[in-house]
């Protein structure tokens, strides 16, 4: 077993545990793959500020999001499929983050179901909700995360139509995968990856198979998902959804100021700002670059947290000192997962806050709550550009 030291570790290890369809399903973007490669790279344009001489004993990286306290202020963002990237990988995952202390966002679109991740853990986990055309199964779906004891529902925006990733096209990415002589030759070198799937009843989209009339398997799933995504999605539908759920309503996918203060006005208690990590609209602006307009526009309003791009603790400090609330890790974990299974997200989650925690060390801050711009030496137009 390699030393692990940082979340590139990981990476590395995952790409060879598991099938290249789903690590590609992971680890790609939209078209030209442009924006989902500005969202890391456009972090390296800000540079820390080194403090020294200054008393940073009893560090602590405790916050809250979202009305519960945490570890860190670090989500595990809601990812498609992962119960594909290791057996059982919401389980698991959840498991991880619910022992180190940060919340686990479970997908619409997950492999286990919700009821599966809460008879596996005794703290609550947070929902993710795409909105579809069939309105009645969204209600139970909303009232099944409610029974759970689910503590917050993600809304997720920006999925109305699938953005292309031409690497799932060509790998054939479909519910049951497409078994092409490739395809097959890949899945027979990751003997670990099977095993694990063999052993488990769980390889099915548990939120949906069974819960929609006419799906009764992953066979007929792909037709009535590919139908569903519901395009006429506005912010009727989304005061709609704030009224059939009691707790907090986060609203992910905002890019913009103005849609910052529309979901204020819908009723959201926090936003996620978020391109998707980059699988949707090719060409849009890095999440990160983003950020200071929209708390410009709201961020004395409601909690602002951000996802897409972060890949270490000095990201999650970079954008708490830009003034998000919160930020969320996906591919981060995913790299865990597929490596380690359960170790490799507790893992991601340890190197996670101990960058974080060093980092704010040398800038000189004892708590995250007391991270700012001074924090930041930011090129010139960073904060400006794209108001």
């Amino acid at each position: 077993m390699p030393v692990i030291t940082d979340i590139a570790d990981l990476k590395r290890l995952y790409r060879r545990r598991v099938p290249r369809m789903f690590y590609d399903y992971a680890e790609s973007g939209s078209w030209t793959e442009q924006t989902f490669r500005d969202n890391t790279t456009d972090f390296a344009d800000i540079r820390l500020r080194q403090r020294v001489a200054v008393d940073i004993a009893e560090r602590s990286t405790a916050s809250r999001m979202a009305g519960r306290p945490v570890a860190m202020p670090v989500a595990l963002a809601p990812v498609g499929l992962t119960g594909m990237q290791h057996a059982d990988g919401e389980i698991l995952a959840a498991r991880a983050a619910e022992r180190f202390g940060v919340p686990f966002t479970l997908s619409t679109m997950s492999i286990c179901s919700i009821e599966d991740v809460a008879a596996a853990v005794r703290e609550p986990f947070w929902f993710q909700l795409y909105v579809m055309r069939d309105e009645a199964f969204m209600e139970r779906l909303v009232a099944r995360a409610a029974a759970a004891g689910c503590s917050a529902l993600v809304l997720t925006l920006d999925l109305q139509v699938i953005g292309q990733r031409h690497k799932d096209l060509k790998n054939g990415l479909s519910a049951p995968p497409k078994l092409s002589l490739p395809v097959l030759a890949d899945l027979a070198l990751r003997w670990r990856w099977g095993l694990g799937m063999l052993r488990t009843p769980r390889r099915g989209f548990g939120n949906i198979v069974g819960h929609v009339d006419g799906v009764s398997d992953v066979s007929n799933l792909m037709a009535w998902v590919g139908e569903q995504f519901d395009p006429s999605l506005d912010w009727a539908k989304v005061r709609r959804i704030r009224e059939l759920w009691d707790g907090p309503l986060i609203l992910k996918g905002i890019m913009d100021p103005e849609d910052a203060r529309l979901a204020r006005d819908a009723g959201a208690d926090a936003i996620v700002v978020s391109n998707h990590g980059g699988r949707q609209l090719d060409g849009a602006v890095s999440a990160i670059r983003m950020l200071p307009a929209i708390l410009d526009a709201v961020g004395d309003e409601l909690e602002v947290h951000l996802d897409s791009g972060i890949r270490s603790g000095q990201d999650v400090l970079k954008a708490l000192a830009l003034g998000a609330t919160g930020t969320y890790i996906g591919r981060a974990y995913i790299y865990g997962l597929g490596a380690l299974g359960e170790a490799g997200v507790t893992r991601a989650l340890e190197i996670i806050h101990k960058e974080l925690d060093v980092t704010m060390g040398f800038c000189g801050e004892r708590d995250v709550a007391d991270l700012g711009r001074d924090n930041l030496l930011l090129p010139a137009d960073f904060a400006s550009r794209w108001a």
